[in-house]
Protein backbone atom coordinates (compact mmCIF):
# COMPACT_ATOMS: atom_id res chain seq x y z
CA UNK A 1 0.00 0.00 0.00
CA UNK A 2 1.41 3.47 -0.84
CA UNK A 3 2.64 5.50 2.11
CA UNK A 4 3.24 9.16 2.85
CA UNK A 5 5.81 9.74 5.56
CA UNK A 6 4.34 12.76 7.34
CA UNK A 7 7.37 13.52 9.50
CA UNK A 8 11.06 13.01 8.81
CA UNK A 9 14.29 14.99 8.94
CA UNK A 10 17.40 15.56 6.86
CA UNK A 11 20.51 17.42 7.90
CA UNK A 12 23.89 18.41 6.52
CA UNK A 13 26.28 19.44 9.26
CA UNK A 14 28.51 21.12 6.66
CA UNK A 15 25.78 23.32 5.20
CA UNK A 16 23.79 24.41 8.25
CA UNK A 17 24.30 24.74 11.99
CA UNK A 18 22.62 22.23 14.31
CA UNK A 19 23.73 23.00 17.88
CA UNK A 20 21.94 19.94 19.32
CA UNK A 21 23.97 17.68 17.02
CA UNK A 22 27.34 19.40 17.19
CA UNK A 23 27.63 20.77 20.72
CA UNK A 24 28.10 18.67 23.87
CA UNK A 25 24.71 17.72 25.24
CA UNK A 26 23.98 18.67 28.88
CA UNK A 27 22.38 15.26 29.43
CA UNK A 28 20.16 12.64 27.86
CA UNK A 29 16.99 14.18 26.42
CA UNK A 30 13.68 12.59 25.56
CA UNK A 31 15.26 10.81 22.57
CA UNK A 32 17.94 9.22 24.75
CA UNK A 33 21.57 8.95 23.63
CA UNK A 34 21.78 10.88 20.35
CA UNK A 35 25.43 10.11 19.64
CA UNK A 36 24.56 7.95 16.57
CA UNK A 37 22.74 10.95 15.07
CA UNK A 38 25.81 13.20 15.07
CA UNK A 39 26.55 12.76 11.37
CA UNK A 40 25.06 13.91 8.10
CA UNK A 41 21.69 12.42 7.23
CA UNK A 42 20.96 13.18 3.61
CA UNK A 43 18.29 12.14 1.14
CA UNK A 44 20.28 9.08 0.02
CA UNK A 45 20.48 7.96 3.66
CA UNK A 46 16.74 8.37 4.07
CA UNK A 47 16.02 6.56 0.80
CA UNK A 48 18.23 3.69 1.91
CA UNK A 49 16.47 3.38 5.26
CA UNK A 50 13.01 3.52 3.63
CA UNK A 51 13.86 1.21 0.74
CA UNK A 52 11.12 -1.33 0.03
CA UNK A 53 8.50 0.50 2.10
CA UNK A 54 6.60 2.11 -0.80
CA UNK A 55 7.11 5.70 0.39
CA UNK A 56 5.43 7.78 -2.31
CA UNK A 57 5.75 11.24 -0.74
CA UNK A 58 7.26 12.80 2.36
CA UNK A 59 6.96 15.79 4.68
CA UNK A 60 10.16 17.29 6.06
CA UNK A 61 9.84 18.88 9.49
CA UNK A 62 12.41 21.42 10.61
CA UNK A 63 15.35 19.71 12.26
CA UNK A 64 16.16 22.26 14.99
CA UNK A 65 18.95 23.96 13.12
CA UNK A 66 20.20 27.30 14.43
CA UNK A 67 17.24 29.72 14.23
CA UNK A 68 19.40 32.06 12.15
CA UNK A 69 19.59 29.28 9.52
CA UNK A 70 15.83 28.60 9.38
CA UNK A 71 15.21 30.11 5.96
CA UNK A 72 18.47 28.65 4.67
CA UNK A 73 17.17 25.21 5.72
CA UNK A 74 14.03 25.73 3.63
CA UNK A 75 16.13 26.92 0.68
CA UNK A 76 18.36 23.84 0.98
CA UNK A 77 15.39 21.48 1.18
CA UNK A 78 13.65 23.09 -1.79
CA UNK A 79 16.79 22.63 -3.88
CA UNK A 80 16.83 18.95 -2.95
CA UNK A 81 13.13 18.62 -3.79
CA UNK A 82 13.58 20.38 -7.12
CA UNK A 83 16.32 17.91 -8.05
CA UNK A 84 15.06 14.67 -6.55
CA UNK A 85 11.33 15.14 -5.89
CA UNK A 86 11.56 14.60 -2.11
CA UNK A 87 10.52 16.08 0.24
CA UNK A 88 7.14 17.07 -1.11
CA UNK A 89 6.30 19.43 1.76
CA UNK A 90 8.37 21.51 4.17
CA UNK A 91 7.39 22.44 7.72
CA UNK A 92 9.76 25.24 8.63
CA UNK A 93 10.90 27.03 11.79
CA UNK A 94 9.57 30.47 12.65
CA UNK A 95 10.03 32.14 16.03
CA UNK A 96 6.42 33.25 16.30
CA UNK A 97 7.02 35.26 19.47
CA UNK A 98 9.45 37.66 17.77
CA UNK A 99 8.43 40.89 16.01
CA UNK A 100 9.94 39.78 12.68
CA UNK A 101 7.79 36.63 12.43
CA UNK A 102 5.84 37.94 9.44
CA UNK A 103 9.03 38.76 7.54
CA UNK A 104 10.42 35.28 8.21
CA UNK A 105 7.15 33.70 7.03
CA UNK A 106 7.37 35.71 3.81
CA UNK A 107 10.95 34.52 3.30
CA UNK A 108 9.91 30.87 3.70
CA UNK A 109 6.99 31.35 1.33
CA UNK A 110 9.41 32.03 -1.53
CA UNK A 111 9.77 28.24 -1.68
CA UNK A 112 6.90 26.33 -3.23
CA UNK A 113 6.99 23.28 -0.93
CA UNK A 114 6.48 25.39 2.19
CA UNK A 115 3.35 24.16 3.99
CA UNK A 116 3.60 24.92 7.68
CA UNK A 117 5.54 25.94 10.76
CA UNK A 118 6.93 24.12 13.75
CA UNK A 119 8.32 25.86 16.80
CA UNK A 120 9.03 23.44 19.63
CA UNK A 121 6.68 24.18 22.52
CA UNK A 122 7.20 21.22 24.84
CA UNK A 123 8.53 22.26 28.21
CA UNK A 124 8.99 19.91 31.13
CA UNK A 125 6.86 20.35 34.23
CA UNK A 126 9.84 19.34 36.39
CA UNK A 127 11.91 22.54 36.91
CA UNK A 128 15.08 20.45 37.00
CA UNK A 129 14.35 19.19 33.46
CA UNK A 130 12.73 22.25 31.96
CA UNK A 131 14.29 23.65 28.80
CA UNK A 132 15.39 27.24 29.42
CA UNK A 133 14.76 28.18 25.76
CA UNK A 134 11.13 27.08 25.81
CA UNK A 135 8.86 29.29 27.90
CA UNK A 136 5.13 28.74 28.01
CA UNK A 137 4.50 30.06 24.50
CA UNK A 138 0.92 28.77 24.37
CA UNK A 139 -0.24 31.42 26.85
CA UNK A 140 2.18 34.17 25.77
CA UNK A 141 0.37 37.10 24.06
CA UNK A 142 3.31 37.89 21.75
CA UNK A 143 3.54 34.27 20.60
CA UNK A 144 -0.21 34.05 20.04
CA UNK A 145 -0.05 37.20 17.87
CA UNK A 146 2.56 35.45 15.77
CA UNK A 147 0.48 32.29 15.65
CA UNK A 148 -2.48 34.30 14.35
CA UNK A 149 -0.50 34.97 11.17
CA UNK A 150 -0.57 31.32 10.10
CA UNK A 151 -4.22 31.30 9.13
CA UNK A 152 -3.72 34.41 6.98
CA UNK A 153 -1.09 32.58 4.93
CA UNK A 154 -2.77 29.17 4.82
CA UNK A 155 -0.05 27.54 6.91
CA UNK A 156 -0.48 24.68 9.36
CA UNK A 157 1.26 24.36 12.71
CA UNK A 158 3.04 21.23 13.91
CA UNK A 159 2.30 21.00 17.63
CA UNK A 160 5.01 19.35 19.74
CA UNK A 161 3.86 19.42 23.36
CA UNK A 162 3.65 17.23 26.43
CA UNK A 163 0.30 16.06 27.82
CA UNK A 164 0.19 18.67 30.57
CA UNK A 165 0.13 21.38 27.87
CA UNK A 166 -2.81 19.91 25.94
CA UNK A 167 -5.60 21.87 27.63
CA UNK A 168 -3.95 25.16 26.62
CA UNK A 169 -3.34 23.79 23.11
CA UNK A 170 -7.00 22.82 22.78
CA UNK A 171 -7.98 26.35 23.79
CA UNK A 172 -5.59 27.70 21.13
CA UNK A 173 -7.19 25.47 18.48
CA UNK A 174 -10.63 26.73 19.50
CA UNK A 175 -9.54 30.36 19.22
CA UNK A 176 -8.01 29.86 15.75
CA UNK A 177 -10.33 27.38 14.02
CA UNK A 178 -9.03 28.38 10.57
CA UNK A 179 -5.53 27.06 11.37
CA UNK A 180 -4.75 23.36 11.04
CA UNK A 181 -2.79 21.98 13.98
CA UNK A 182 -0.97 18.64 13.76
CA UNK A 183 0.05 16.96 17.01
CA UNK A 184 3.59 15.58 16.77
CA UNK A 185 4.83 12.26 18.07
CA UNK A 186 1.49 10.87 19.24
CA UNK A 187 1.21 13.57 21.88
CA UNK A 188 4.55 12.65 23.52
CA UNK A 189 3.30 10.23 26.22
CA UNK A 190 6.52 10.55 28.16
CA UNK A 191 5.01 9.33 31.45
CA UNK A 192 4.20 5.66 30.94
CA UNK A 193 2.76 5.13 34.41
CA UNK A 194 -0.95 4.43 34.77
CA UNK A 195 -1.52 8.00 35.96
CA UNK A 196 0.62 9.44 33.18
CA UNK A 197 -1.18 7.54 30.45
CA UNK A 198 -4.56 8.57 31.85
CA UNK A 199 -3.46 12.21 31.66
CA UNK A 200 -2.23 11.67 28.09
CA UNK A 201 -5.58 10.16 27.05
CA UNK A 202 -7.51 13.02 28.66
CA UNK A 203 -5.35 15.60 26.94
CA UNK A 204 -5.62 13.88 23.58
CA UNK A 205 -9.41 13.79 23.92
CA UNK A 206 -9.48 17.53 24.61
CA UNK A 207 -7.46 18.13 21.43
CA UNK A 208 -9.57 15.74 19.36
CA UNK A 209 -12.68 17.76 20.26
CA UNK A 210 -11.32 20.49 17.98
CA UNK A 211 -11.96 19.61 14.30
CA UNK A 212 -8.85 21.53 13.19
CA UNK A 213 -6.48 19.22 15.11
CA UNK A 214 -4.96 16.07 13.61
CA UNK A 215 -2.19 13.78 14.86
CA UNK A 216 0.92 12.11 13.52
CA UNK A 217 1.49 8.68 15.01
CA UNK A 218 5.25 8.72 15.36
CA UNK A 219 8.09 8.87 17.84
CA UNK A 220 6.76 6.06 20.01
CA UNK A 221 10.20 4.46 20.27
CA UNK A 222 11.13 7.35 22.56
CA UNK A 223 8.46 6.30 25.03
CA UNK A 224 7.70 2.58 24.86
CA UNK A 225 8.88 -0.75 23.47
CA UNK A 226 5.28 -1.76 22.73
CA UNK A 227 3.72 0.87 20.45
CA UNK A 228 0.55 -0.97 19.42
CA UNK A 229 -1.69 0.01 22.38
CA UNK A 230 -0.83 3.69 21.92
CA UNK A 231 -1.40 3.50 18.17
CA UNK A 232 -4.83 1.95 18.70
CA UNK A 233 -5.84 4.38 21.45
CA UNK A 234 -4.77 7.37 19.35
CA UNK A 235 -6.88 6.23 16.40
CA UNK A 236 -9.83 5.58 18.71
CA UNK A 237 -9.56 9.14 20.08
CA UNK A 238 -8.91 11.04 16.83
CA UNK A 239 -10.69 8.68 14.42
CA UNK A 240 -9.34 7.45 11.13
CA UNK A 241 -9.63 10.68 9.15
CA UNK A 242 -7.27 12.65 11.42
CA UNK A 243 -4.43 10.15 11.99
CA UNK A 244 -1.26 9.85 9.93
CA UNK A 245 1.71 7.52 9.82
CA UNK A 246 5.09 9.20 10.29
CA UNK A 247 8.58 7.79 10.76
CA UNK A 248 10.44 10.50 12.68
CA UNK A 249 13.57 9.22 10.95
CA UNK A 250 16.42 9.35 11.59
CA UNK A 251 15.60 9.96 15.27
CA UNK A 252 13.51 6.78 15.51
CA UNK A 253 16.42 4.93 13.89
CA UNK A 254 17.78 4.88 17.45
CA UNK A 255 15.06 2.34 18.29
CA UNK A 256 13.93 0.63 15.12
CA UNK A 257 14.46 0.02 11.43
CA UNK A 258 12.18 1.86 9.04
CA UNK A 259 10.61 -1.39 7.86
CA UNK A 260 9.81 -2.37 11.44
CA UNK A 261 8.03 0.95 12.03
CA UNK A 262 5.88 0.35 8.97
CA UNK A 263 5.20 -3.26 9.97
CA UNK A 264 4.23 -2.25 13.52
CA UNK A 265 1.83 0.41 12.24
CA UNK A 266 0.32 -1.89 9.62
CA UNK A 267 -0.21 -4.60 12.23
CA UNK A 268 -1.89 -2.18 14.62
CA UNK A 269 -4.40 -1.04 11.96
CA UNK A 270 -5.00 -4.47 10.39
CA UNK A 271 -8.64 -4.62 11.51
CA UNK A 272 -9.57 -1.43 9.64
CA UNK A 273 -10.88 -1.57 6.09
CA UNK A 274 -8.44 -1.16 3.17
CA UNK A 275 -9.82 2.35 2.56
CA UNK A 276 -9.32 3.30 6.22
CA UNK A 277 -5.79 1.89 6.21
CA UNK A 278 -4.97 3.87 3.08
CA UNK A 279 -6.35 7.02 4.71
CA UNK A 280 -3.98 6.72 7.68
CA UNK A 281 -0.98 5.62 5.62
CA UNK A 282 -1.43 7.98 2.69
CA UNK A 283 -4.58 10.00 2.01
CA UNK A 284 -4.83 12.02 5.22
CA UNK A 285 -1.29 13.37 4.87
CA UNK A 286 -1.94 14.25 1.22
CA UNK A 287 -5.00 16.23 2.27
CA UNK A 288 -3.64 17.87 5.40
CA UNK A 289 -0.26 18.84 3.93
CA UNK A 290 -1.68 19.63 0.47
CA UNK A 291 0.67 17.27 -1.32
Amino acid sequence: MPIVDAHHHLWDLRALRYPWLTQPAPGSGVAGDIEPLRRNYLLDDYAGDAAGCDIMRSVHVQAACDPADAVAETRWLQAIADTHGYPHAIVAYVALHLPDAVEVIHAHLQYRNMRGVRQLLNWHDDPAKRQTDRPDYLTDPAWRRGFSLLGQYGLSFDLQIYPWQMADAAALAAEFPETQLVVNHTGMPIDQTRTGLAAWRAGMRSLAERPNVAVKISGLGMFTADPEPLIKQTIEIFRVDRCMFASNFPVDRLYSSYATLVENFAHAIREYSPAEQRAMLHDNAVRLYRL
